[in-house]
């Protein structure tokens, strides 16, 4: 099982995604090329509208295209949106100030009261800590006693 990053920031003619749109909650239809997609391999794809989130895809089915050589159509499973959201919040650190301004991805569907969990879900990937209304950036964290 091999991993195929097509996130847009590569800018790799030779393996790009053409296409992948939502078939059902969890799971998509996936049109690219290049890569030896096969059964199992995962796919790291960009969030449509957003500038560094991603998702990670797990191809069910694939099927190699003869015309255009090198492109393929998958049918892949990942996360569950039934209406995707992307948010942009700041953060500052409680220790030295920096602020974070980061994206987070959050089901639309779920309401407001789902954005605070996405959103400390994705402080915590970003490497910062939150704790109850602090947040501390990963350097003020290393300067804190245990």
């Amino acid at each position: 099982m091999a991993q195929h990053d097509f996130r847009y920031n590569l800018l790799n003619p030779q393996h790009t995604l053409n296409e992948c749109r939502a078939l059902a909650p969890g799971l998509y239809q996936v049109t690219g090329n290049g890569g030896s997609l096969q059964n199992g391999d995962t796919l790291l794809v960009s969030l449509k509208g957003s500038r560094d989130l991603s998702m990670t895809l797990t191809v069910e089915k694939v099927r190699h295209l003869i015309n255009p050589p090198g492109q393929w159509t998958a049918v892949a499973k990942g996360p569950v949106f039934k209406e995707l959201s992307i948010l942009n919040w700041q953060v500052k650190c409680d220790g030295c100030g920096t602020m974070l301004d980061f994206e987070f991805a959050v089901d639309a569907g779920l309401g407001k009261s789902a954005q605070a969990p996405a959103a400390s879900a994705r402080i915590a990937e970003l490497g910062w800590s939150a704790l109850a209304d602090r947040h501390l950036c990963p350097a003020c964290q290393a300067k804190e006693p245990a």
